[in-house]
């Protein structure tokens, strides 16, 4: 469904991935792990074309399509939905009002009756003031809730591929379990692929992924599966790198 090729990406002429190789299946739940500073964001923002992300090398196809050098807009349209660290606040428009043009340009019905009352069931599931609807987007909300509210524009919009950066970022322990159990739910309905980058254990034990991948300096350094997350929580990154420095020299450095 997703397939990264040889991926090359400088941000202020500093390269940052170097030469990344990632494909995910339909259905597959891939997590992304690795040290601060490894490029793990910037696969999820190049992939999005955020500004100052340059490809200089590599592809990336989606469904068989070559999407890297389409627009943001394009890739959105495709079924990719995004979801970083810090969603930004953009005042003057409320979420109601986005998600009724975003469902509109994708030529779903937008019925204001079944809208409202789908919100309100998702409000529910998602623990969250019915009237964030009616507010600007992300405007005074906590980190929790900021994920919550796009949690909400993914049951609405029901996008075919997450990429979910570090959605653990800022939560209590009460909404990772709600973001979590929504995850696995969505998955379980719908199927969707998700590239989830994130260290907090109890999301990887509940979605269980096919995947989990560690990155370091730019590339994927091993492959494994929920082991490999295991192993990680209980050794850390630092352990797998003197193992590599001893490795590589011959003695223990």
């Amino acid at each position: 469904m997703l397939e990264i090729k040889n991926l090359k990406i400088e941000i202020e002429n500093k390269e940052v991935l170097k030469g990344l190789d990632l494909n995910v299946k339909n259905g597959e739940i891939h997590v992304l792990m690795g040290p601060n500073g490894a490029g793990k964001s910037t696969i999820c923002k190049a992939i999005m074309k955020y500004p100052n992300y340059k490809i200089t090398e590599g592809t990336i196809l989606y469904n068989e399509e070559d999407i890297t050098k389409k627009s943001t807009n394009e890739i959105a349209s495709m079924g990719l939905y995004y979801i970083s660290q810090t969603p930004v606040e953009i005042e003057g428009i409320t979420n109601a009002e986005a998600l009724r043009l975003a469902m509109s340009s994708q030529k779903k019905s937008v019925d204001i009756f079944t809208f409202n009352k789908k919100c309100t069931l998702i409000c529910e599931k998602l623990k969250m003031p019915k009237n964030f609807l009616h507010r600007p987007i992300n405007v005074g909300m906590s980190g929790g809730e900021r994920k919550k509210n796009e949690l909400l524009g993914m049951w609405l919009l029901e996008p075919s591929f997450l990429l979910l950066d570090e959605i653990d970022s800022g939560l209590d322990v009460d909404a990772i379990k709600i973001v979590s159990e929504n995850l696995k739910e969505y998955h379980e309905q719908t199927n969707a692929s998700m590239l989830i980058i994130t260290h907090q254990q109890s999301i990887i034990d509940l979605l269980k992924p096919d995947y989990v991948h560690i990155l370091k300096d730019g590339k994927i350094e091993e492959s494994g599966n929920l082991t490999l997350a295991k192993k990680i929580e209980k050794e850390g990154f630092l352990e797998k790198s003197r193992v590599n420095i001893v490795s590589e020299s011959g003695k223990n450095e």
